[in-house]
């Protein structure tokens, strides 16, 4: 198949950089990076599964745009995504003796993506990095708007900082060789921007279910472009959540608790979204922000994409300590983003969250 393309901008002013997003477009990457004029010296971090796929092509498409190149290769998982692993980046980088003027690139998923941008952001005070994720997570969400982080013990994400990549490169491809369970965790977020922000891409995820789960590359490249061009629009306007951008965290906080408790690694992080999705959705309908019926269609295209959406069985005051950790905590006090039907949200502190989450819990949210 000739190699379809689609590009986006994120602007950020001088920061501001390009999404192009594709099939078949890992060999164009050169290319990419050389209108970024991205550093010639670069390391690709990646782990042994993606290496072993897409190692070698990317490599080599960088070496015949006059990089010069060597690959770094980390231990997957979730419950490698620490200060352990950092380390191994910096060794290396150290030994081989990258400078301000180097680069790296993150190939792989959102774990991969997420160490490689913190790296960059704090090897020798900063220097250039790219994505190209492989993951639809990584895709359609953590490759896009300069989250970086590692996991401490007692909470994900904790340890990081915003900064932005020089470039993104998604090529839909690689989806191919991509486990069914990581594809579904990568449509919860396709899902949660629906439900956040446009109910017509919302009716159009149940519409193309189908061809979505049999990786159509037009329905893939329209569904990830839609999904990077809403997180895009959001970040333009808070790119360090200070408020706005905070409403892409829906489901994430009661999500990130589930991941937590159940130990990294347990659940994949769309998986875990996915619940706390339907949590929140359903703490929204206590509240009269939205009908039974949203919750239903909610969790029903969750389900039909093979999402888990019952939460494990934790007590609620685990679940409200390990919330309580979470980022989004502001002097103490804990806001969660509520969708307001589908197609909508907001953001408030929830007074009485402990009697709601034990309602909540008890009424056993399976029977939809």
């Amino acid at each position: 198949m000739a190699s379809m393309l689609e590009r986006l901008v994120v602007g950020l002013g001088d920061r501001a950089y390009p999404i192009w997003i594709g099939h078949g477009i890992l060999d164009r990457l050169g290319e990419a990076l050389q209108a970024v004029e991205f550093p010639k010296k670069l390391a690709i971090v990646t782990n042994s599964a993606i290496a072993d796929h897409y190692g070698e092509l990317v490599q080599q498409a960088l070496v015949d745009s006059g990089f010069a190149v060597s690959i770094i290769i980390l231990p997957d998982g979730e419950e490698h995504k620490n200060f352990i692993t950092l380390q191994k980046i910096f060794d290396q980088l150290i030994e081989q003796g990258f400078d301000r003027s180097s680069g790296l690139l993150a190939l792989g998923g959102g774990v991969i993506g997420d160490m490689v941008g913190f790296a960059a952001a704090i090897f020798l005070r900063g220097i250039a990095f790219a994505q190209v994720p492989t993951t639809l997570l990584a895709q359609v969400d953590s490759s896009v708007g300069g989250k970086t982080a590692v996991n401490h013990p007692l909470g994900k994400n904790l340890i990081g900082a915003f900064y932005q990549p020089r470039h993104v490169h998604i090529d839909v491809a690689t989806l191919a060789t991509l486990p069914n369970r990581e594809f579904a965790a990568g449509m919860a977020e396709v899902v949660k921007y629906g439900v956040i922000c446009d109910r017509e891409f919302f009716n159009v995820l149940s519409e193309q279910r189908e061809a979505l789960c049999q990786q159509d590359p037009e329905a893939l490249i329209r569904v990830v472009k839609k999904s990077c061009q809403i997180k895009a629009n959001v970040v333009e306007i808070d790119e360090k959540e200070s408020s706005f951008r905070a409403i892409l965290n829906f489901g994430h906080t009661f999500g990130h608790a589930v991941e937590a408790l159940a130990g990294y690694g347990a659940y994949r992080h769309g998986e875990a979204v996915a619940i706390g999705m339907v949590v929140a959705a359903e703490i929204s309908r206590r509240l009269d922000l939205c009908s039974q019926q949203d919750v239903s269609a909610i969790r029903e295209l969750l389900i039909s994409f093979g999402l888990p959406v019952d939460p494990p069985t934790y007590s609620v005051a685990d679940y409200i300590q390990a919330m309580q950790r979470d980022k989004k905590v502001s002097e103490g006090i804990l806001r969660l983003v509520l969708n307001r039907g589908i197609g909508d949200c907001l953001i408030q502190e929830v007074p009485g969250l402990d009697a709601l989450l034990t309602d909540t819990l008890k009424a056993g949210i399976s029977r939809g």
